[in-house]
């Protein structure tokens, strides 16, 4: 598991804001690192929507599988920012790695719901306590997904430590339901709304971390931040115009488009899908409560969220 987080604390990040420098410059090149999903597709809406360009940003944007590759990137000065959850930047905060998040990725609210533990239809399990000795899937092993079905478990009158968890894809979930290879399931985005049609929604794990937190964003080094503050700064003011952009119902058709455009979204089920939102400030709270709850269930001493999220030196 340590392994695992080791490589994934490379794989997605944060949020925070600053004012949107106006100014005449010559165009900064800037290496960026992402995931091809949803949660990691900001950039490619602030590239498409000219907001890199106008903010002075020439942009490269590489898509990455893997998020210990991405970590290795930035780790190695390969990229200068990455896309990266928070779990695995809190496990290479306890390892001294010094990550800092920086800039505002998805957010889990409660007015779009788009994660959820599903069981057969003709299921019997109904509560945590039913999933005692049981089998269940999750698309990551020592992620969020996993911590969050286990919160959930015990919050529901059940123990998860009595829980078998295995790592599954998405698209295999659904058979290994009928099957009865698993018990129970927990599915994102885009298979969320599909598995809605065929299987049984049981509940909502993440709601047993929070109401509302930060789930990912993007990340650099502390040496990197350091050494590039005004670029930084307009990076972070970026994002926050891409996430205000992106969460309008009335730009979901362009943003639909272009994640179809970048990443192997089939285009028949983005209309459909419950659309990621993004973060348009960084708050600690909203880091905490990933960071208590990856600590608990590793496990490792709790810390202040505040020590993983940049802050410019004035």
């Amino acid at each position: 598991m340590l392994r695992f987080a080791v490589v994934m604390l490379l794989a997605t990040g944060l949020l925070t804001g600053a004012a949107y420098p106006v100014r005449s410059q010559t165009m900064t090149h800037l290496r960026i690192m992402t995931s091809p999903i949803e949660n990691g597709a900001q950039v490619y809406y602030a590239k498409d929507m000219g907001f890199f360009a106008k903010a002075g940003i020439d942009v490269d944007i590489q898509s990455v599988q893997s998020g210990s590759a991405i970590a290795s990137g930035v780790a190695s000065n390969a990229t200068d920012i990455g896309f990266a959850s928070l779990v695995p930047l809190a496990i290479a905060h306890t390892k001294k790695i010094p990550f800092v998040l920086v800039a505002a990725g998805s957010v889990w609210t409660q007015g779009a719901k788009n994660s959820g533990l599903f069981v057969a239809p003709n299921s019997p399990l109904k509560t945590g306590k039913d999933f005692n000795g049981k089998t269940l899937s999750t698309a990551g092993l020592g992620t969020l997904t996993e911590y969050a079905t286990r919160a959930w478990i015990d919050q529901n009158g059940g123990d998860q430590s009595t829980v078998k968890f295995v790592e599954m894809g998405y698209s295999v979930m659904p058979a290994a339901l009928s099957s009865g290879r698993v018990d129970g399931a927990l599915m994102n985005e885009p298979y969320f709304s599909l598995a809605k049609k065929t299987e049984h929604l049981l509940g909502y794990p993440y709601d047993a971390v929070a109401k509302d937190f930060l789930i990912a964003g993007w990340f650099t080094t502390a040496q990197w931040a350091k050494d590039n503050p005004d670029l930084l700064d307009r990076f972070i003011s970026v994002m926050r115009e891409t996430a205000q952009w992106a969460n309008k119902k009335e730009n979901q058709a362009k943003s639909a488009e272009i994640l179809v455009k970048y990443t192997p979204t089939d285009p028949t089920i983005v209309s459909s899908m419950v659309r990621v939102r993004f973060g348009e400030a960084l708050v600690a709270s909203a880091v905490q409560s990933q960071v208590d709850v990856a600590a608990k269930y590793l496990p490792f001493p709790t810390f202040p969220a505040q020590e993983i999220i940049y802050t410019r030196a004035r």
